[in-house]
């Protein structure tokens, strides 16, 4: 299984690798540089081999939305690339590897396009914007403070006149592209409408067309020479899906063809970005799937012996219809509470210990769902499972009636070693490959310094709430099963309540209405996470459970592992 993993995740880097480059002909830089008032910001610069000093190349600046980072952007990255444009891949402020906080200095953009123009071989007079979302507000910040420093712009999920982003007008930004989904869930934040098919009538988008009727999706308005050009595309995807469709992709890079010189001939529809996600699921398959032999070996050293032990017994648990109104509460309260208790989290303001408010909001929840789970497993324990004979032991939280401090350090101790052997596959791919293991929006990859500071606040919070989910699943909800039956129950129990969520809130929404909740587009979006962080977790917390007998070694890894996973996902709003 070792061998498996490793091969999954070299495998898979060197196929991503590949692609990205495409075939090596582009160079991949990892660069840094500094931004307004000292500000370090990050991008991937991504270099074609004909781009020189002596034949400089166009060039896109193309920035993620909020929450994402710069590999978010690969799709359109990779496409422009290998048509001959350099791309520059940013990192919004606060995000990625760019200094927080978030939002400062134009999201970054005017920093971003300013260091792209700035490169020899770049043609400075010859330069396209591409954002999504925010970063649609980051380009046109760019495009404001440089007015004279760009030809076009592509708004991917995005609008005008939004959150600091100058109102448009017929010429103003110069040939402009809105790319708004057909199903994109901030039609009401970006252009002022309830539902996205609304948008081409929305007096906004006509101003900005210069049109007084609804604006005809794929119809160019104005003039490309005179700067005016307008046209307006709705793949038929959601707000995040734009990373994930060739037309979305395939518009920009048509625009691109169409109002800068010197892109290559190659049709928009022949795109092969989606072999790179192939290659990055496949190393993050990989990674997960190492855990599982490393941390076996290393509980066969000597160091960490005592923490061997039989698994608990199977029928001390739930039972009967008892064990299913059990597993329909687990199912069912965690993703039922997510908005409400995030919304108590929003109290909880950034600081310099707890510097990332989506974070905030996340460990609010997590605390709330563990404290009230742990309350209804205690009444259980008391009233039914106690009285059939069933002990701590049996739940997986002591040994011999006692919880082992010593053993609780061990456990951590090789969570911690476990983690680190994930984190350094991570790393690796980065050094080696530019590269990291991801999938859609769903990334893991290194924690900048500024985010491993604070990963030290968020981790202890994390912990508890997986201690609670791991003795649930092994003192209430055991199946007397295989290992492999068991871990499929965990994860189904621990993913299809989100997975509800989502399906309650985006029928309605694919129906051709709103959201279900038509007031949480972010949060229904951030609900998409829950999913592969659950599966993740739960084979982790029933694995390690049945080859130490307790809960420890398991809940200390998934709070290491899902720290690390959203604090270097999310954006942080308060500097160190």
């Amino acid at each position: 299984m070792l061998a498996a993993a490793l091969l999954l995740i070299v495998g898979g880097d060197v196929l991503a690798w590949w692609i990205q480059t495409s075939g090596g002909d582009v160079d991949i830089r990892d660069v840094r540089w500094t931004g307004t008032d000292g500000t370090t910001m990050s991008g991937l610069l991504y270099v074609p081999d004909g781009a020189t000093e002596e034949a400089p190349a166009p060039a896109v600046l193309a920035v993620h939305g909020y929450i994402n980072s710069r590999e978010t952007q690969d799709g359109f990255a990779i496409e422009l690339s290998r048509r001959g444009y350099v791309v520059l891949a940013m990192d919004q402020t606060g995000h990625g590897y760019s200094d927080p906080p978030a939002f400062a200095h134009g999201f970054g953009g005017p920093d971003g396009l300013a260091y792209l123009r700035s490169l020899p071989f770049v043609d400075g007079d010859n330069v396209g914007l591409e954002g999504h979302s925010m970063g649609g507000w980051a380009v046109q910040l760019a495009a404001a403070a440089f007015p004279d420093g760009y030809r076009s712009i592509v708004l991917q999920g995005s609008s005008t006149g939004t959150s600091g982003a100058p109102a448009a007008t017929a010429g103003t930004p110069r040939n402009l592209s809105v790319v708004f989904s057909e199903y994109d869930e901030f039609a009401a934040l970006m252009w002022g409408v309830p539902r996205a098919s609304d948008v081409p009538a929305s007096p906004k988008l006509m101003e900005a067309f210069g049109t007084t009727r609804p604006v005809e999706p794929g119809r160019i308005y104005g003039s490309v020479e005179a700067g005016t050009a307008r046209v307006l595309h709705q793949p038929p995807v959601i707000h995040p899906g734009d990373h994930f469709s060739n037309r979305a992709i395939g518009h920009a890079v048509e625009w691109f063809g169409i109002t800068l010189e010197g892109g290559g001939s190659l049709p928009a529809d022949r795109q092969v970005w989606i072999w790179k996600e192939v290659g990055n699921l496949l190393a993050l398959v990989g990674m997960v799937l190492l855990l599982f032999p490393l941390g076996r070996l290393l509980l066969d050293l000597p160091l960490f012996a005592g923490l061997k032990g039989c698994p608990t017994v199977p029928g001390t648990g739930a039972s009967g219809w008892g064990w299913w109104a059990a597993a329909a509460g687990f199912v069912v309260f965690p993703p039922l509470t997510l908005f409400p208790f995030k919304d108590v989290g929003g109290a909880l303001t950034p600081n310099a210990v707890l510097p990332q408010g989506i974070t905030n909001q996340i460990v609010v929840w997590a605390l709330l769902v563990a404290a009230l789970s742990a309350a209804g497993f205690a009444v259980w324990h008391v009233r039914v499972a106690r009285w059939a004979g069933a002990t701590l032991d049996d739940h997986g939280l002591t040994w011999e009636g006692r919880v082992r401090w010593r053993r609780v350090a061990m456990s951590a101790l090789l969570a911690g070693a476990v983690a680190l052997g994930a984190y350094a596959t991570v790393v690796f791919s980065g050094a080696v490959f530019t590269t990291d293991h991801r999938f859609w929006v769903f990334a893991v990859k290194p924690m900048s310094s500024v985010q491993a500071r604070a990963a030290l606040g968020y981790v202890v919070p994390f912990t508890v709430f997986f201690v609670v989910y791991g003795t649930v699943l092994s003192g209430q909800l055991r199946r007397g099963t295989g290992l492999a039956g068991e871990a499929a129950t965990a994860v189904v129990l621990s993913t299809v309540g989100f997975l509800g969520l989502i399906a309650v809130q985006y029928t309605p929404l694919f129906l051709g209405g709103t959201l279900a909740i038509a007031s949480e587009p972010l949060w229904s979006i951030i609900a998409f996470q829950f999913v592969p962080i659950m599966t993740l977790a739960a084979p982790v917390a029933v694995y390690f459970r049945r080859v130490t007998g307790r809960i420890w070694v398991g809940a200390f890894l998934n709070g290491l592992l899902v720290t690390w996973i959203v604090v270097a996902s999310q954006a942080t709003h308060v500097a160190p």
